[in-house]
């Protein structure tokens, strides 16, 4: 078995092979910044085999750092006083200690501390060595298969849920999010942690939200060059309405100022451009569209409510009869509870997509080109967003697996599939194909990424969390 160090040498060893691997035979003598000169000379692939090694080996040291850290607030307990590591050399608490050997911030030097008390195995009052608090996050760690950031938000959301939550469940849970982190970007990651805190702290749910509710302000400020600034910190059930309404108008424009896909043109031509061409930013868009909806509010009486305006709250059938249980948001990542589903859905607008109920007739052949909100509904339960980055709801479109015109596709969910316009963009013109099966969506490579084609799962089976929560009794 290798010691941290020695990992760590093969990991350096490995860098420094692959490093010169990338460079040509030859090459031009190095001048003041030899780094930027070797680096340019490399291949495309020595590149990326370059990258992957340094982060390889920068993710080994970050779990190193954090065992060390957690050493450190081991020996720095608060009731040795000033007797404690910590404070023997002049620092307040362990954290601060860790931020001045790493010249960061406390909150960051702060998770390594708590990453690295939460993945160290224990000794027991007889000796023994215990396993650590959170075992399966601690071996992906040592492996370097996460990064502490991920082990950092698994590790918090387990402890906060540690009192309420039954042990088998967490630990159950735990093993899924680690398989998650290791091949899931941290941003969506954080989605589907708050997902997994619903589902093993249920009665949490409802003080979360109060909390939330309670911190919610807007904070308005003119500056000097006549330019308001609004700070924002909207609950869920706040933020909902926000949210949708912008996303509405801004995607309503986008969706004009581009060409219709001539893929999915009824005629096989495209839609004329605008007659000026609209070149503002998504964020001048989105403030925009804040500036059209309060002219609006001011001048009428009442605000129109269409389906792309709506607020889709997602939950199953039980939970909105029994009120026990939680439900999502479309587009916002933080569940809520039944109590604010039932109180939301006497709101205008609001579609519920109840699960396990009856549904709406969805296969509707090639009787429409363009699909239903009925149907678009049941894609996003069924991809979770875009079904190939993961990105949420609302920036995505329906997408014909084969399509209408070209393959005479049917306008149904098993040709069907939720795609934002980058990703779509890119399966198009790379020969990516997509088939469904078993209501999971899979990704077929074209033979210059894969020469294989081996399918990769994608959806909600790959960014979301299993239907139930495992080991349920």
């Amino acid at each position: 078995m290798n010691t941290p160090l020695q990992s760590l040498q093969q990991d350096l060893q490995v860098l420094c092979e692959t490093w010169c691997g990338a460079l040509p035979p030859f090459r031009a003598a190095a001048d003041a910044d030899a780094t930027q000169v070797e680096l340019e000379s490399m291949s495309d692939a020595g590149l990326v085999r370059t990258t992957d090694a340094l982060a390889r080996l920068t993710r080994e040291s970050e779990a190193l750092l954090a065992r060390v850290a957690g050493e450190i607030a081991r020996r720095s307990p608060a009731e040795l006083g000033k007797d404690g590591l910590a404070k023997q050399q002049g620092f307040l608490n362990p954290a601060r200690r860790v931020a001045a050997a790493t010249v960061g911030a406390v909150a960051t030097a702060t998770k390594l501390v708590h990453v690295g008390q939460a993945t160290a195995t224990r000794q027991s009052l007889s000796g023994q060595r215990m396993p650590a608090a959170h075992p399966h996050v601690a071996a992906a760690l040592a492996e370097s298969d996460i990064s502490v950031d991920a082990a950092a938000a698994i590790t918090g959301m387990l402890d906060r849920v540690a009192r309420r939550a039954h042990p088998a469940h967490a630990e159950a849970m735990e093993a899924i999010l680690v398989e998650k982190a290791a091949d899931m970007p941290l941003d969506l990651l954080y989605r589907v942690i708050r997902e997994a805190e619903a589902r093993l702290d249920q009665d949490g749910i409802a003080p979360r939200e109060e909390e939330l509710r309670g911190e919610r302000a807007l904070h308005m400020r003119e500056d000097q060059h006549g330019m308001l600034h609004l700070t924002a910190h909207l609950d869920p059930e706040t933020a909902a309405c926000v949210k949708a309404a912008i996303d509405a108008i801004v995607t309503q424009q986008i969706r004009a100022r581009r060409p219709e896909c001539p893929s999915e043109a009824t005629n096989g031509d495209q839609s004329p451009a605008p007659v000026v061409e609209d070149r503002r930013t998504i964020p001048q868009l989105q403030a925009d569209a804040l500036g059209m909806i309060a002219r609006h509010a001011i001048g009428c009486t009442r605000m129109p409510a269409t389906p792309s305006m709506a607020v889709i709250v997602r939950t199953d059938l039980d939970t909105l009869t029994t009120g026990l249980g939680h439900g999502t948001i479309d587009g916002l990542g933080q569940p809520v509870s039944a109590g604010t589903i039932r109180k939301m859905a006497a709101t205008a607008g609001l579609i519920p997509a109840v699960l396990d109920g009856d549904s709406l007739p969805l296969d509707l052949g090639r009787n429409n080109r363009l699909f239903t909100w009925a149907q678009r509904i049941a894609l996003a339960e069924r991809d979770g967003g875009c079904a190939c980055c993961g990105i949420t709801v609302n920036y995505t479109e329906a997408h014909h697996i084969d399509w209408w015109k070209r393959d005479h596709g049917p306008t149904n969910l098993d040709n069907g599939a939720l795609l934002c316009p980058p990703c779509h963009t890119r399966i198009h013109n790379d020969g990516w194909r997509i088939r469904i099966h078993d209501g999971q969506v899979w990704f077929i490579p074209p033979p210059h990424i894969d020469p294989g084609r081996t399918p990769r799962l994608g959806g909600l089976a790959r960014y979301g969390l299993p239907r139930q929560p495992a080991n349920t009794t």
